[in-house]
């Protein structure tokens, strides 16, 4: 039986939300196999000087996992 488990980070970026959720979901990618899903949960910024300096994007990431506990 096929288990999907769930990690949950956060992507940053200086040059937007789409891309610091990318970040969050190849970083994973690094660490897990069978990423099969994301759930963008949470848009964030860092602000100097009222500009945007930095965008993070809170992620969950869905990958498939053994059912033996692996």
């Amino acid at each position: 039986m096929a288990v999907v488990r769930v990690l949950e980070l956060v992507g940053e970026s200086t040059r937007g939300w789409e891309e610091a959720a990318s970040n969050a979901i190849a970083e994973a990618s690094k660490t897990v196999d069978k990423v099969v899903g994301a759930e963008i949960v949470n848009w964030t910024a860092n602000v100097n000087d009222g500009r945007i300096t930095e965008y993070k994007a809170n992620v969950k990431v869905a990958y498939l996992g053994g059912g033996d506990g692996a």
